[in-house]
């Protein structure tokens, strides 16, 4: 998961893939701008619509993603990149509620 304060996240992949002769086995994934949310509703990408979810990925991972590479990912995997998203759009306010004292 990624800290409030960060820009980037990993995401390791329970299932890499191929790219050419390259295996990805790992994602950054960057918290999105507003632009990038443009055609996007919010609140599909925090209850991690997959369609929703498919449309950002290749605007805010390195490397980025295909449109294929998003629609072969292991569930597991895409559940992974929802969390980051849905972390990095979540307000301060709403993680300190969530958190135990």
């Amino acid at each position: 998961m990624t800290d409030t304060k960060t820009e980037l996240a990993t995401v390791n992949l329970d299932f890499p893939f191929t790219r050419g002769d390259q295996t990805i086995d790992s994602v950054k994934v960057r918290r999105p701008r507003s632009g990038e949310l443009r055609g996007l509703n919010i609140a599909d990408l925090v209850q991690m619509n997959v369609a929703a979810t498919a449309k950002l990925l290749p605007r805010i991972t390195v490397p980025p993603l295909t449109e294929t590479e998003i629609n072969n990912l292991d569930p597991a995997d895409l559940t992974q990149f929802g969390m980051e998203i849905q972390d990095f759009l979540l307000p301060k306010a709403a993680k300190e509620q969530g958190s135990p004292d």
